[in-house]
């Protein structure tokens, strides 16, 4: 099966391609890769991240109240 690849709207047969060219698009291949693979550890971070201020404000709430958030929406 032919390797090919879309630039532009435009789709190219990876063989047809230099040395170079050929290169050059494993190297594109890698960086979209990368790219997701990051644009995925942001959407973890920022979960864990909302976790933390969620956490956070129950603490505060419980210091000023007296009252845990965390037990009163438990299902235990």
């Amino acid at each position: 099966m032919t390797k090919r690849f879309r630039l532009d709207g435009a789709e190219y047969d990876v063989e047809a391609l230099s040395p170079e060219g050929r290169s050059l698009v494993e190297r594109l291949s890698f960086a979209h890769l990368q790219v997701q693979a990051l644009s995925n550890q942001k959407a973890l971070l920022t979960k864990a991240k909302n976790a933390y201020i969620a956490d956070l404000k129950s603490e505060i709430v419980q210091g000023r109240t007296g009252v845990d958030l965390g037990a009163l929406f438990s299902d235990d």
